[in-house]
């Protein structure tokens, strides 16, 4: 199966609809949340050559480390605190071009250098959040943010 998500699909959009289209194949009746998006961290990983993609649970009063693909990450993170905390305060998506230029950064690895954060809610409120960073700036924008933003409205009817 990893052989069939790492593919050349030419444009951006294309990518992302064919790796949302493997990633539900994927899952299929699969019930556990867990394995679902460690699963779902991988392919997108493996798909785009992200630097980092993971997923921090809201628990209680923080975001706490969920499944990812990468290098080591921050295991929590405070509401409002980092790009993570104000997607999870705000309850919306955050693009950072530049994360040296993004006020209150948390810099869990110095290699990243711009990252999107996509809410998944549920039921009106941040459940998670999927977290995905580059080592290049400025590498995501609004096709990115749209896919993305797809995939957590699915993923939270499986949750």
């Amino acid at each position: 199966m990893a052989e069939e998500i790492i593919q050349n699909f030419g444009s951006k959009e294309a990518a992302y609809s064919n790796i949302i289209l493997k990633i539900k194949a994927l899952i299929g009746n699969e019930k556990d949340p867990i394995a679902n998006l460690a699963n779902v961290s991988a392919a997108l990983k493996e798909a785009f050559n992200f630097l980092w993609v993971g997923f921090y649970f809201v628990k209680e009063n923080e975001l706490v480390l969920g499944p990812f693909q990468g290098p080591i990450a921050c295991t929590r993170i405070q509401k409002g605190h980092g790009v993570c905390g104000k997607s999870w305060e705000d309850s919306k998506l955050i693009i950072v071009e530049n994360i040296d230029e993004f006020s209150g950064h948390i810099a869990c690895s110095s290699a990243s250098k711009s990252e999107i954060v996509v809410p998944l809610i549920q039921d009106s409120k941040v459940i998670a959040v999927i977290d995905v960073d580059s080592n290049e700036i400025a590498t995501f924008d609004q096709v990115d943010a749209h896919y993305l933003n797809q995939l957590c409205e699915w993923l939270v009817t499986i949750m």
